[in-house]
C-alpha cells in the first residue's frame, strides 16, 4: 500500500467568503434598527454556513455488514493483482478545479478541487500526448492521471457564528444607546420648553405687564427656536437628498464601469472569473471552502472485478466513477463509496463516524467491461460498464482490468462526531456523500499494462 503519514488536521479558524457577504448583511440591518443575525436554517443562533447536512453522517457500526459488493467479486475469477504506486499529492502541489473527460478544455469546470496524483501536467486542456509528454509521481513510470475531489474539514463555521453574533449584538447595543441619548436630550427641551410656556409661578392670576412681557418674549423665543430648527431640518433634508442623488449618480457610474470591466473580461475569455477559480490560502472554489485534509494513504490497485481472466486496457481510455451530479443525473451512476477501515466490509453513501481507532476511507471501484472500441463515449459511461454481480459483462463487452482506489484519511474524532468534514461537489449537491467520483485515464506504456494483465491472470500480487 502506498503511504504518506502526515499529521493530523485540527482546521484552521478562517472567515470564508460567505461569512464576509453575512457579515455585510448584518451590518446593512443595523442601519435600519434590526438586529439580523444570519442563522443556518432550523438552528436558530449559528451564523449562515456551508457545512455537510447533519443527516449525512452515520454511524458506520449502523451499516449492515456484507453490503460491500466489490468485496464478493474479489471472491470470483482471477485472483491477482498489480498496486501502482504514486504518492498522495500530500503537499497539495497538483489541485485544479479542471476535468478534461467530462469538461475537457474548460478551466474550472468541475467548480469543486481536484487531487491528482500519476501525471503531473493533468488540466482541462490535457490530450493523450501532452499527458504522454508529461512527468509522472508513479514510481514505475505510469503516466496515467488519477484525480478525485478532496475532503475539507469545517469546524470554522461555529467560531465565525460566535463572532458574527457579538459583533451585532455590540453595534446593537451601540445603536440602541444613541438612540436612548438623543430622545433624553429631546426631552428635557421638551421640558424646559413646557415651563417656559407656562411661567415659574404656575399660572396665578393678576400677573404683571412685566411677567406677560417675559412670557411674550419666551414665546418669541421658542417660535424662533423652532423655525431656526425647521430651517435647519429643511437644510439636512435638501443635503440628504443631494448626496443620495450624488451617491446614485456615483452608483450608477459604478456599474458601468463595471459593466464595462465585465464586458472586457468576457472579451478576453477569462473563464476563471465566470466559473470561480481557486480562491485563497484554503483553496476555496465554488462553495467549497474548510481546510482541506490530504489523504493518510492512496492505494492504487487493479484485479479482475470478478473475471477469469482481463485484456488490456487500451492506450487513452478514460473511466468516470461514481457521478458527480447525482442530484441532477438521478442515482443511476451513484455508488456508495464510504467505510472506515477496519469494516471494509460494508460501505454507505452517507458519511461515516468511525469508532476510535479507527479511520475514514474511500473505496472507488471502477467500471471494468469495455466495449473494445471505444475510449471514450459520448456520455462518458457507455463505452465502458460494469460487470455482474458473477463478474461477467454484457455481450460484446470484454473483461478489463478493475482499478481499485482506496483513500484513508486521519479526520479527528470529533470533527466526526459533529459532522464537520465534507467532500467538495458541485453548489447543487449541497456536499452530498453520494456526489463522490473519481476519474482516470490510462496513460500506462504497453510494457507496463502488459505486466499488469499477466499478474491479474496469473494470480500474483505484484507492485510497483
Amino acid at each position: 500500500m502506498a503511504r504518506n503519514s502526515r499529521s493530523p488536521v485540527t482546521g484552521k479558524h478562517r472567515v470564508a467568503r460567505r461569512t464576509k457577504i453575512a457579515m455585510g448583511a448584518i451590518g446593512l440591518a443595523i442601519a435600519v434598527g434590526a438586529l439580523a443575525v444570519a442563522v443556518t436554517a432550523g438552528r436558530t443562533g449559528e451564523a449562515s454556513a456551508d457545512p455537510a447536512d447533519p443527516s449525512f453522517f452515520i454511524d458506520i457500526n449502523k451499516v449492515p455488514a456484507g453490503n460491500n459488493v466489490n468485496a464478493a467479486l474479489k471472491k470470483k475469477g482471477a485472483q491477482g493483482s498489480f498496486t501502482v504506486n504514486c504518492g498522495t499529492n500530500a503537499d497539495g502541489a497538483h489541485q485544479n478545479p479542471d476535468n478534461f473527460i467530462a469538461q475537457p478544455g474548460i478551466k474550472n469546470g468541475a467548480q469543486h478541487l481536484h487531487d491528482y496524483v500519476g501525471n503531473k501536467t493533468t488540466n482541462a486542456d490535457s490530450t493523450l500526448k501532452s499527458l504522454l509528454a508529461g512527468g509522472t509521481t508513479c514510481r514505475n513510470g505510469d503516466k496515467s492521471a488519477y484525480f478525485w475531489p478532496v475532503i475539507r474539514i469545517d469546524r470554522g463555521d461555529k467560531e465565525a457564528a460566535q463572532q458574527k453574533n457579538q459583533q451585532a449584538q455590540q453595534q446593537q447595543k451601540g445603536k440602541t444607546g444613541d438612540v436612548q441619548q438623543d430622545k433624553s436630550a429631546q426631552d428635557a427641551q421638551d421640558a424646559q420648553d413646557q415651563r417656559n410656556s407656562q411661567g415659574q409661578g404656575g399660572g396665578r392670576s393678576g400677573r404683571s405687564a412685566q411677567q406677560q412681557g417675559d412670557q411674550s418674549q419666551n414665546q418669541d423665543g421658542q417660535q424662533q427656536r423652532r423655525q431656526r430648527n425647521q430651517d435647519q431640518n429643511n437644510q439636512q433634508d435638501q443635503n440628504n437628498q443631494n448626496n443620495q442623488q450624488d451617491k446614485q449618480g456615483q452608483n450608477q457610474q459604478q456599474d458601468k464601469n463595471n459593466q464595462n470591466q465585465n464586458q472586457a473580461n468576457q472579451n478576453q475569455g477569462q473563464q476563471q472569473d465566470q466559473l470561480g477559480g481557486i480562491q485563497g490560502a484554503n483553496k476555496e472554489v465554488g462553495d467549497n471552502d474548510g481546510t482541506i485534509i490530504e489523504p493518510e494513504s492512496a492505494t492504487l490497485k487493479f484485479i479482475g472485478g470478478g473475471a477469469r481472466d482481463v485484456v488490456a486496457m487500451p492506450l487513452g481510455l478514460r473511466i468516470l466513477y461514481g457521478d458527480a451530479k447525482q442530484s441532477t443525473n438521478g442515482p443511476k451512476n451513484a455508488r456508495p463509496s464510504w467505510t472506515c477501515t477496519g469494516f471494509e466490509d460494508r460501505l454507505t453513501d452517507l458519511y461515516p463516524i468511525c469508532p476510535k481507532g479507527s479511520k475514514v476511507e474511500r473505496i472507488h471501484a471502477f467500471p471494468n467491461c469495455w466495449d473494445g472500441k471505444n475510449t471514450d463515449s459520448k456520455d462518458h459511461r457507455s463505452h465502458i460498464v460494469f460487470a455482474d454481480q458473477q463478474g461477467k459483462c454484457p455481450q460484446g463487452f470484454k473483461n478489463v482490468p478493475q482499478l481499485q482506489v482506496t483513500l484513508v484519511y486521519n479526520v479527528p474524532q470529533d470533527v466526526q462526531q459533529n459532522g464537520e468534514y465534507k467532500v467538495d461537489a458541485f453548489a447543487q449537491e449541497k456536499h452530498n456523500p453520494r456526489s463522490d467520483h473519481d476519474d482516470f485515464a490510462n496513460v500506462m506504456s504497453r510494457q507496463i499494462m502488459g505486466r499488469l494483465v499477466n499478474c491479474i491472470n496469473s494470480g500474483r500480487a505484484c507492485a510497483e
